[in-house]
């Protein structure tokens, strides 16, 4: 379960670095990040949980895991 565990710390945080550098390439990074964000919350909104007792959960962690993802991401500095 740990390695587990590890393998998806390991792919958030891949996942992170590569929405920030395509975020940094854009003329707003800010704004993509915040669009960016509110399409992945409506994506996982919107998905087909099956053979789940309690979807409701799964989709509650989903959303948790995009917004502490997001929360990594700090606004460009004013340099």
């Amino acid at each position: 379960m740990d390695e587990l565990n590890g393998k998806l710390i390991a792919s958030q945080i891949l996942i992170t670095g590569l929405i920030a550098r395509v975020a940094n390439e854009q003329r707003d990074p800010l704004r993509f990040l915040t669009d960016f964000r509110d399409e992945i919350k409506a994506v996982v909104n919107g998905v087909n949980i099956a053979g789940m007792d309690n979807s409701d959960r799964v989709r509650a962690v989903a959303q948790k895991t995009i917004d502490e993802l997001f929360s990594l991401m700090k606004p460009p500095s004013s340099d």
